[in-house]
């Protein structure tokens, strides 16, 4: 099965370093693992909200979203390990294909619409702006050191189909999306 943790204690990292699955030890706020924090997070949004999927109406997304969490803790491998490689376009393209699929069965957007409705819905705009701080963590990295674009576009890709998917759920179980209602200009 490969290599599992016998003990999840070590006492190596309270001097504020944490090791790499290379070896190597870097600071626990250093680029690498602020991206590898910000993905477990993302991974973890995405757990809760696969977990209030139930039922048929909404079998169609947790069907789209469950293999996302395994993409993500290849991310987090990639992170780990530096110089993998596990994302791969044939990825990216993957979510591209679920976008164009779920977009199309949602109206056209004419006005914008709040993270709100219902649980779920709220539960998946949250995943998607987790999804967006990882994308710039991961662009922070991106700009010190060398990592793989695809990661990085399958971030990018992700945090759009987990919009589509709030707004595909609200339409899988007949919720009124929330408009934004901006202020009305001052008279005169």
């Amino acid at each position: 099965m490969g290599y599992r943790l016998s003990k999840l204690y070590t006492r190596t990292g309270d001097a504020g370093t944490t090791g790499l699955a290379d070896g190597s030890r870097v600071p626990k706020d250093s680029p690498r693992i602020e991206a590898m924090g910000d993905v477990d997070e993302l991974n973890s949004c995405i757990g809760v909200l696969l977990a209030g999927l139930t039922g048929a109406a909404v079998e169609p997304v947790r069907t789209a979203l469950a293999p996302v969490q395994h993409r993500l803790f290849d991310v987090g491998g990639e992170l780990a390990i530096p110089g993998a490689l596990i994302i791969s376009a044939d990825d990216v393209t993957e979510l591209e294909t679920l976008i164009d699929q779920f977009n199309a069965q949602v109206p056209p957007l004419k006005e914008f619409i709040l993270p709100g409705g219902s649980l779920l819905i709220a539960q998946a705009h949250l995943a998607r702006s987790v999804c967006r701080r990882a994308e710039r963590r991961y662009q922070t990295l991106a700009a010190e050191q060398s990592i793989n674009p695809q990661a990085l576009a399958y971030l990018n890709r992700l945090s759009d189909l987990l919009f589509v998917l709030a707004r595909s759920i609200a339409r899988l179980d007949n919720t009124p999306e929330v408009l934004w209602q901006p202020k009305p200009k001052p008279a005169g």
